[in-house]
């Protein structure tokens, strides 16, 4: 068997996991890998980041709209520590990724040598699983271990570093894919029992409520979780990141779930008898004071990760499994029913917030643009036929709030970690995955359109290069309101007013983004914004559009900290 470089096994594992785009930034440690990548070129697509942070955002949301595991390669030291927020952030949010880091030679290990860090220890607490490769001939098991590792039970990030002398030495090279690993059982057996029993509590309650997480997501259980909700009748709330797991406008729809989503699905939490979580870990962010949550409910959990069982909210029942068998078995078991009354009890709740926050976020007559105007225009002009991606703050649950959904993993957030700076680089890795997709027929070639504050645009501006060089059409929304808009609005609410450090200076947004080549337009005046939107998405290439906002403006309704869900305020009393 002719022997190949560490460099090559590592592109050569890649190629046989069917990864055909890689994100990256090259560096002293990575070079023997680059260099094997510049004679693979017409196998793999790298695209260069302009920040190790931005490329492992990038993968993240290439891996969420194409169901494939997103691969990064970073150099050692700065280019792997850069990388740290990326990989907690997908890894909370349970995204499969696989990041590949340089590391020093073996010899210089433990020397603090030029660029050496231990990558190794410092992902370990924020990774699902962690190696560092010190041999050649380990790079094709190991590689193999780690996709099979990111992608199966609940998904998470691995991270592989790899010292620069093993890139270089020659090795064999033979690969089996989704290798049997002692001890780990990433889908356990669901016992027909426990699906009795679901189907028991479920055909037993009077005022069930459904909530959908992003595990519906990530499993791709969207259609079976859509059976199992028509057939039970059973209103279903979702999580900020279960958001477009099935239509925003479905009959059974009764909002978003958590401290900025609908007043109807959190006032009536602690009126359900039966509380059915689908794939979602009971965030704070979700549960308010959780002393107080789901008090007159039994709760049915069912979650690939045990862990998450009952460690935040006491389960009466639990199903431990993939969420497509679990439903699977347990929708032939449930009785169909329609639960008008209880359906009802949601519709006056939304009612209230209707008149009182949603037609004033979205037709205001305010003298400053709000930004639930902008959000509303472009849902309707794309009727729903776009990737949505956000950054973290205000643009982010105004967002959520008021585009209309129609289509799964098409809303893309940093939810656990609500990392700022998110943003702009989940729409270029999005964009790439919608080019992917498209070509493969596997989706329609709807837009990315990237809502964004002037802070966290701010954080990884520097991608705007990658738009350019790659020829990316992102449409870019700057909600400009010149603060740190969720900040002040709880220095508003709970600091007296008190704004430190939450003013912005920032620059002429339109002047940058001409400096890289990308068409733009700033928007001050109401009676300009729809043709503006209009124009931008209208444009083929990349675009960016800076809309003046109200910096006074609030998310509502609104649980406050320490709160239960059912004393969430629909409006603020300033």
């Amino acid at each position: 068997m002719e022997k190949i470089s560490g460099a090559d096994a590592v592109l050569l594992s890649l190629i046989e996991e069917g990864q055909d785009t890689v994100f990256g930034y090259p560096g002293g440690a990575v070079i023997p890998l680059y260099d094997s990548l510049y004679s693979k070129r017409d196998k793999i697509h790298h695209i260069l980041s302009r920040h190790e942070q931005a490329a492992v955002h990038e993968a993240q949301a290439y891996a969420q709209i194409t169901g494939k595991p997103g691969v990064c390669i970073v150099t050692s030291g700065p280019g792997a520590t850069n990388a740290i927020t990326g990989i907690a952030n997908a890894n909370m949010d349970s995204v499969p990724l696989v990041v590949i880091t340089g590391q020093v030679g073996s010899a210089f290990l433990g020397t603090d040598a030029f660029q050496e860090t231990d990558v190794f220890g410092l992902s370990m607490p924020i990774a699902k699983w962690s190696a560092q490769i010190t041999k050649a001939e380990d790079i094709a098991e190991t590689m193999a271990k780690a996709f099979y590792i990111a992608v199966s039970g609940r998904p998470g990030v691995v991270v592989l570093e790899i010292t620069k002398n093993e890139l270089t030495s020659q090795t064999n090279f033979v690969y089996k894919k989704a290798p049997v690993i002692r001890s780990y059982v990433p889908y356990p057996e669901i016992p027909q029992e426990t699906i009795d029993k679901a189907a028991e509590m479920i055909n037993a309650a009077q005022k069930p409520l459904i909530l959908i997480g992003h595990g519906v997501l990530i499993a791709r259980a969207e259609k079976a979780v859509q059976e199992f909700v028509e057939k039970s009748g059973i209103p279903f709330g979702t999580t900020l990141m279960g958001l477009s797991a099935l239509p925003s406008d479905h009959p059974l729809n009764v909002g978003m779930l958590g401290m900025h989503g609908s007043y109807a699905s959190n006032m009536l939490t602690n009126q359900a008898d039966l509380i059915i979580a689908i794939g979602m870990r009971f965030s704070d962010r979700v549960t308010g004071k959780t002393s107080g949550y789901g008090t007159k409910a039994k709760i049915l959990h069912i979650e690939i990760d045990k862990s998450e069982i009952g460690k935040i909210v006491s389960a009466d029942l639990s199903v431990h499994g993939d969420l497509k068998s679990a439903l699977s078995y347990l929708t032939p078991r449930i009785e169909k029913k329609t639960y008008n009354r209880w359906r009802k009890e949601f519709d006056k709740f939304y009612q209230m917030e209707l008149e009182q926050v949603i037609k004033k976020d979205t037709h205001s007559t305010l003298p400053l643009i709000q930004m639930g105007e902008a959000v509303d225009i472009v849902s309707k002009k794309t009727s729903g036929d776009a990737i949505v991606v956000t950054d973290v703050g205000q643009n982010q649950m105004i967002a959520a709030r008021y585009y209309k959904f129609k289509h799964p993993n098409t809303f893309l957030t940093s939810g656990g970690l609500g990392t700022m700076g998110f943003g702009l680089p989940a729409a270029v890795g999005a964009a790439v995955a919608q080019k992917f997709m498209s070509k493969a027929n596997k989706m329609k070639n709807f837009p990315v359109v990237l809502f964004t504050g002037d802070g966290g645009f701010q954080m990884n501006e520097q991608e705007l290069g990658t738009i350019i060089q790659e020829k990316i059409p992102v449409k870019i929304v700057i909600l400009n309101n010149s603060v740190l808009g969720m900040v002040r609005q709880w220095q508003n609410m709970f600091n007296g007013k008190r704004y430190s450090e939450t003013d912005l200076v920032n620059p002429d947004f339109i002047l940058l983004a001409k400096a890289y080549g990308i068409k733009a337009k700033k928007v001050e005046l109401r009676e300009d914004l729809e043709s503006s939107i209009q124009e931008m998405l209208s444009y083929e290439g990349a675009y960016l559009l800076e809309i003046i906002v109200d910096k006074d403006m609030k998310v509502m309704p609104f649980i406050a900290p320490g709160s239960t869900v059912d004393e969430m305020k629909l409006v603020s009393n300033d």
